[in-house]
């Protein structure tokens, strides 16, 4: 892990964001993209368009921005981390998966709000959307975390073999980390499968993909996000791991997506593989 984007809007809760990004580009000598996103389409800012009455108020919120880079890159908790700073014009969200697959970045550090009613419905965070739209596996926090120190992180499945390849870039994280991986599958009544099949499923699963001592938990709920959020609570976990369809438009819409309700609601970290 070489390269960690880290969009922010100044706020305490990107600062919460930046500090766990600390955390990790400490521990593996890695540098930090900060990236600000003034959102404002690219040709309304475009400078080479003539008559262009946005462009003093751009440059403007332009200078604000890398003034308060100054004041963060100064902060003790950046010590001795290399800090690459930019500011875009563009939507929050398009931006930042563009700007981390353009500069190759392993890793994509958030915080978010969360949201709820018809505000998670209708208008949701940028937290959401980057979930959706990212390649590159996201993380996200609510709060100011005392270390990055995971123990343990359980991982959400639905033990479905065509996740095998995202599956492998968890271990990979776990690896990483120096982190017990649990394998969690959550039983829901609409969805009910006997718990001796279960077992069995994710015995084929990992097998399949020739892993093993991995950890398996089998909890029953009456929903899969609230499945893996009261098992996270009672297990203690450091970290929840979900893999992501990144589904988008009227599937979005009335199907749901788990990763975008437990990084709502989820009070712990949450990092997001996409398919």
């Amino acid at each position: 892990m070489k390269k960690i984007l880290v969009p922010t809007d100044f706020s305490e809760i990107a600062e919460n964001a930046l500090k766990s990004a600390a955390k990790i580009a400490t521990k593996f000598n890695a540098d930090i993209y900060l990236l600000h996103m003034l959102d404002l389409p690219l040709h309304l800012a475009d400078p080479v368009l003539q008559n262009n009455e946005n462009i003093p108020e751009a440059l403007y919120f332009m200078k604000l921005a890398h003034q308060q880079f100054s004041k963060i890159k100064n902060m003790d908790f950046l010590k001795n981390i290399n800090i690459h700073e930019a500011v875009q014009f563009n939507y929050a969200f398009k931006g930042i998966t563009e700007f981390a697959k353009n500069n190759e970045c392993d890793l994509i550090v958030m915080g978010s709000h969360g949201s709820s009613g018809y505000k998670e419905m209708f208008i949701g965070s940028n937290a959401e959307k980057v979930v959706r739209e990212s390649e590159i596996p996201v993380l996200v926090v609510k709060k100011e975390l005392s270390d990055f120190n995971i123990k343990k992180f359980v991982l959400a499945t639905d033990a479905d073999l065509d996740n095998k390849k995202t599956l492998l870039k968890a271990v990979h994280f776990a690896k990483l980390f120096e982190t017990e991986l649990h394998l969690l599958f959550v039983n829901t009544p609409n969805n009910f499968t006997t718990t001796k099949q279960a077992y069995a499923d994710l015995e084929e699963f990992l097998e399949e993909i020739k892993l093993n001592n991995i950890e398996k938990h089998i909890y029953n709920d009456v929903s899969i996000e609230r499945g893996i959020l009261n098992f996270a609570e009672k297990f203690n976990a450091d970290l929840i791991g979900i893999i992501t369809h990144g589904r988008k438009g009227l599937s979005h819409f009335f199907n749901g997506s788990i990763s975008e309700d437990l990084i709502n609601h989820a009070s712990r970290p949450v990092i997001t593989f996409k398919i």
